[in-house]
């Protein structure tokens, strides 16, 4: 398998324990993945964990999609960086001085630390559908031009990308720079079920579409052989 595929693959730990974590880790170190620490996995255990998994070679995007009044995101962010992350994520609906100030943040923080981390922005979740978009949050505009509107955004605002279904990164990448960094969630290989998510596609078909990165959990935690299963993901 192409170690270069595997570095484009963010294996999503959530998890609710250290040990957990750690198992997984080292049944996946030497790869070439990502690893995404969560909220859940997050909650349990901190920080801390984030070094550790970083001790074992991994890049690190910590997923916890903040949204908050800028001031007090600003201030977090400048924490995650000292942290250790490599990825770190806001809501885009926290609007433009949000996003901005959040990568003001991490740029200062990070040329302090001289390693600075990338800051990309939610638009929409991968587990909502368009009924629900149109019909639960009563937003009258398609969910693709949504998705894309927040996008220009989040790159005005200086993020480095957005996170957003492959559904979608075909626009996406029509109406940002060629850099903007395209994270793709709700990725489910030709062999596994979708689960919760509803905008879906395969690895191969999110690349196609412009992804740059892939978030794959359940089908690989949750096999029997999560190494096997990463490299299983490109089969067709």
């Amino acid at each position: 398998m192409d170690s270069n595929l595997n570095k484009r693959i963010m294996v999503a730990l959530d998890v609710k324990g250290r040990e957990e974590a750690l198992v997984l880790a080292n049944v996946l170190q030497g790869s070439g993945c990502w690893l995404k620490v969560g909220m859940e996995l997050y909650a349990y255990t901190g920080p801390a964990m984030i070094r550790e998994l970083r001790a074992l070679g991994f890049p690190i995007f910590l997923d916890l999609k903040l949204h908050d009044i800028p001031t007090t995101v600003e201030r977090a962010m400048r924490g995650f960086v000292q942290a250790g992350v490599d990825m770190i994520n806001v809501h885009c609906s926290g609007g433009y001085e949000m996003m901005a100030r959040a990568a003001a943040a991490v740029h200062d923080e990070g040329e302090m630390l001289e390693v600075v981390p990338k800051v990309i922005g939610v638009t929409v979740l991968t587990s909502m559908s368009e009924h629900q978009f149109r019909e639960e949050l009563g937003v009258e505009r398609k969910l693709e031009d949504h998705v894309v509107m927040l996008a220009k955004l989040a790159e005005r605002a200086g993020l480095d990308g957005v996170v957003a279904s492959a559904q979608e990164a075909k626009e996406i990448r029509r109406n940002t720079a060629s850099e903007f960094l395209i994270v793709t969630p709700g990725i489910r290989p030709a062999w596994s079920e979708a689960d919760d998510q509803m905008r879906v596609l395969t690895p191969h078909e999110a690349l196609a579409a412009g992804s740059s990165y892939l978030v794959v959990g359940r089908p690989i935690t949750r096999a029997k052989d999560p190494r096997q299963a990463l490299e299983r993901l490109w089969l067709r």
